[in-house]
């Protein structure tokens, strides 16, 4: 009874037209009432009082309605600026992450790996390049790996070969030493090679780099090479092959560092070694032609070929210093091994 109560006092309106509507049938049927002309036109104006009420009614709903939709709307574009201003919060935070992110990547621009990696990774880069650059002391390990397996490739594939080397100069009897002292200063025993650091290796091995790079060149034309010599030393040795840069020391047992092509401190060195090449003694390679060399250049030839490209020969060699300068040019020993 409170429930159909409380349905008439919402629908009372309804409720009552739709009884004058039975009422105004009943009598289209037939039904004889007194008056019956004046009871239909009183249903009919109730109807539209009713009708009117109606209209009234649904319009007070729906006023504060429209108030409460238009209040729905303002809190939501004022919650629609808000987030417009916290995304932009997001999208400056986003920025900052990314550039943290980038900073993040480029701290760890270095690799740290153990000496017993270095040859697998310089071999790796030797793999596909197309570009050497070294400077350090005399490039014993250019002759006896780097430099032979880069040309092999090019040759193979068809391709040049660019090849910039930076060693110390065996004419300056005063860095040469200095090197030796200091190869002796770390380790007083025989390398890898078997043999121990004194002046006279020194200036040997970096007249046997000079020799084998004179070699290489006239067996392959697309051979691009260009060497200076440093009349100052460095304790560390740079290879820079297209895909990272590989750092040692003289200890092939030490740590190494790698430096991928794709970051910063690549193109630094890289322009680094070159400044540097650019202010060594340049050696000039492309008049080795004039002085010819055999498989396996005889004592003549080698002297003939330091007199063209303007490197003086100790005057104290004899042949026999002559023949294990050709020796170390043409048959290194790999340092790593």
């Amino acid at each position: 009874m409170i429930r159909f109560a409380n349905w008439l006092g919402k629908n009372a309106d309804a409720f009552i037209a739709l009884v004058l509507a039975i009422t105004v049938a009943v009598l289209g049927l037939g039904v004889n009432l007194p008056d019956e002309n004046e009871i239909t036109n009183s249903a009919i104006l109730a109807v539209v009082g009713l009708l009117a009420t109606a209209v009234l009614r649904d319009r007070g709903r729906r006023i504060p309605v429209e108030a409460e939709v238009r209040d729905t709307l303002r809190a939501s574009s004022s919650t629609l600026d808000d987030l417009r201003g916290k995304l932009a919060h997001i999208e400056q935070f986003e920025d900052v992450l990314a550039g943290t992110k980038r900073a993040l990547d480029e701290t760890a621009v270095v690799r740290v790996i153990s000496g017993g990696q270095v040859g697998q990774v310089l071999e790796e880069a030797r793999r596909d390049t197309d570009r050497w650059f070294f400077k350090g002391g005399t490039g014993t390990y250019i002759r006896a790996k780097t430099l032979p397996e880069c040309v092999a490739a090019a040759r193979r594939e068809r391709r040049t070969l660019l090849f910039r080397m930076e060693i110390l100069d065996p004419t300056d009897v005063e860095v040469c030493e200095a090197y030796a002292r200091h190869r002796r200063s770390v380790s007083d025993a025989p390398d890898a090679t078997g043999e121990k650091w004194t002046l006279e290796r020194t200036r040997k091995e970096a007249y046997a780099t000079l020799l084998a790079a004179c070699w290489h060149k006239q067996r392959f034309a697309m051979l691009d090479i260009d060497i200076g010599l440093a009349r100052t030393m460095t304790t560390l040795r740079y290879d820079l092959a297209a895909s990272r840069l590989v750092v040692t020391r003289d200890d092939p047992r030490g740590e190494a560092l790698v430096v991928d092509s794709n970051k910063f401190y690549y193109s630094w060195m890289s322009a680094e070694l070159q400044t540097s090449l650019d202010q060594a003694r340049r050696v000039p390679v492309e008049q080795a032609r004039l002085a010819p060399l055999d498989d396996e250049p005889t004592v003549e030839e080698v002297r003939k070929l330091f007199e063209v490209i303007g490197i003086e020969l100790a005057p104290s060699y004899t042949d026999r210093d002559v023949i294990e300068i050709i020796r170390k040019a043409l048959r290194a020993k790999d340092p790593y091994e």
